[in-house]
């Protein structure tokens, strides 16, 4: 189990993103295989719980969830890990791993607005830069196989993914357990996710076939270990780096989801999806940049006073008088909508 504490949000983002990232083909050489995605996105939650399991014992943060942190971990198993996991998994055969992978990618966008809408905290304008180079590299990804036959309904369907994941980043952050351990939300919430699962398979009835993945054993071993080696650092990420930090890891996925599903299972893409993959990784410089707290300064030359110039520089245009009054707004928007989650 990897020791996440001392890393950066940079190195966290980088992480997150890769593993994911390899999820992608794997599913797809698992529904070639006959595996069903419901078994798959099981056997997810499955890898990530168990390698938890046992660093939480000794930890001794193995305690029931009750109140707050039962509500927050059964919203976050359901949307962001059963929910997902089913969608992704069950588009992958049909659009391709590279393809979902940028459909996962549309999500800084939506988590972005969605972020301003509750008064969270939103990124700098070079921030903002990295945000829209990558979604219109991941547009042109997304749409580059087009004229498949079929392709451009299920991309469409596609798009839901993107809202799904926002509203589980912004979640998350809104509802954060205070003093929760970030491993400990991990393993709870695919807790849920698994028995989510495996009532809705009950409910269908199918048999958990998990006998199934041993027709591909060694994707089967990678994506069990690529869980167990994602969501302790995503949890983490989601603390430190808040929503839309977050949801950034889908450029990253994308790009290696692609990387790979033309590396190895032969997947082919039109110079419109590569062009668009060079933008992506562009968005993903410019964000790990803003991240760095790097900033450009503008030539001596341009007719601009020192601090027209900082303010342009910093995102904040407007007049200073305004900036009090703007945080009290967002902040009692932000409790607005907790009193309505504690409510609920």
């Amino acid at each position: 189990m990897p020791d996440v504490r001392n890393v950066g949000p940079v190195g966290l983002l980088i992480w997150c993103g890769a593993l994911l990232g390899v999820g992608f083909p794997l599913s797809k050489v698992s529904a070639e295989a006959g595996v069903s995605p419901m078994v798959w996105a099981l056997l997810v939650s499955m890898g990530a719980s168990l390698s938890l399991f046992p660093v939480l014992a000794i930890q001794g943060h193995l305690k029931l969830p009750r109140g707050k942190l039962l509500r927050y971990v059964v919203i976050s198993g359901l949307v962001s890990f059963a929910g997902i996991n089913l969608l992704i998994f069950g588009l992958v055969p049909k659009l391709g791993a590279g393809q979902v992978g940028m459909m996962f990618a549309l999500s800084p966008v939506a988590t972005l607005a969605l972020s301003a809408v509750f008064g969270l905290k939103t990124p700098s304008r070079l921030g903002l830069a990295g945000i829209g180079f990558g979604l219109v590299g991941a547009l042109m990804v997304a749409f580059g196989r087009g004229s498949l036959d079929g392709t451009l309904l299920w991309s469409f369907v596609g798009l839901t993914i993107p809202l799904i994941l926002a509203a589980g980043n912004v979640y998350r952050t809104l509802d954060w357990p205070d003093g929760a351990h970030p491993m400990a939300l991990a393993f709870w919430s695919h807790g849920v996710a698994i028995i989510a699962l495996v009532l809705v398979m009950g409910a269908r009835g199918e048999s958990v076939a998990l006998h199934s993945v041993a027709d591909v054993p060694w994707a089967a071993s990678m994506q069990v270990v690529a869980a167990a080696l994602t969501f302790p650092a995503y949890f983490k990420l989601q603390k430190i780096g808040g929503p839309v930090l977050l949801s950034q890891i889908g450029y990253v996925a994308a790009a290696v989801g692609l990387v790979v599903g033309v590396l190895f299972l032969g997947e082919r893409y039109g110079s419109i999806s590569w062009a668009g993959a060079a933008i992506t990784a562009i968005g993903v410089s410019l964000t790990i940049l803003a991240q760095s707290g790097r900033s450009f300064k503008l030539p001596q030359h341009l007719p601009l006073g020192r601090m027209t110039r900082a303010r342009l520089w910093s995102g904040n245009c407007e007049s200073e008088a305004r900036v009090p009054k703007q945080a009290t707004l967002l902040a009692a928007r932000r409790q607005a909508v907790l009193k309505l989650l504690r409510q609920a």
